[in-house]
């Protein structure tokens, strides 16, 4: 029997290109939360036909990016605060074993560079800079993500972690999380990271997401 390809179809890397592109402009902030995503806006600004364009929108929609409703609307997600915690837990749950494969792992290049990102977080914290941690707490684990040797865990991470990542970027989420709390856990999870301890770097991780269970 022939054997199929598996090599990509050139429709497919369209909508892949166009699924990217539109991504980009939703976590850098150049589509807005509750912004109507136009079919003819999209194609005059993709240069694509609408088949790519609805294909990539659906694939963001299960990402939780966008909200669609047939007939009525398309348009970019809105964070509700009443979704705060969920979300953060959820990312707690993948996030934990993510940096508990990954800091036995790391060589010293990598250590480095996350221990950066994990001082630039930290310092953020401090300072109470919300829509820059809101943005590079995320990069910071994603950092773990590349580091953590499982590709089937990489592979979900990278299907989910952005849209639940999105419904975070509230301009008061400080005043919906134990911000103190949070700013120590990030200082046990850098430490932790440093000393090579994965299990003390997974019940940071946890912590920093609102996961119960650790006495504190």
């Amino acid at each position: 029997m022939p054997v199929p390809s598996s090599a990509p179809t050139e429709h497919q890397l369209l909508r892949d290109t166009v699924r990217q592109k539109i991504h980009e402009a939703i976590m850098d902030g150049t589509l807005e939360p509750g912004e109507r995503l136009n079919d003819d806006e999209l194609i005059a600004w993709l240069g694509v036909s609408r088949t790519p364009i609805r294909e990539a929108l659906s694939q963001l929609a299960r990402a939780g990016l966008i909200e669609m409703a047939p007939n009525r609307y398309t348009r970019v997600t809105t964070p509700d605060p009443a979704e705060v915690i969920e979300a953060l837990q959820t990312l707690g749950v993948l996030f934990g074993g993510v940096v508990r494969l990954a800091v036995p792992r790391l060589g010293a290049p990598a250590r480095k560079k996350i221990l950066a990102a994990l001082d630039k977080t930290i310092t953020e914290l401090e300072a109470h800079d919300v829509t820059a941690v809101n943005t590079d707490a995320l990069g910071t684990f994603a950092l773990y993500v590349e580091e953590c040797g499982n590709d089937n865990l990489r592979r979900v991470c990278s299907d989910t972690m952005d849209g639940l990542a999105f419904r975070l970027r509230l301009p008061n989420l400080d005043e919906l999380v134990d911000w103190d709390r949070m700013t120590e856990d990030f200082k046990r999870l850098r430490a932790a990271t440093e000393s090579g301890d994965n299990i003390a770097a997974e019940l940071a991780t946890e912590a920093i997401h609102q996961l119960p269970g650790e006495k504190r």
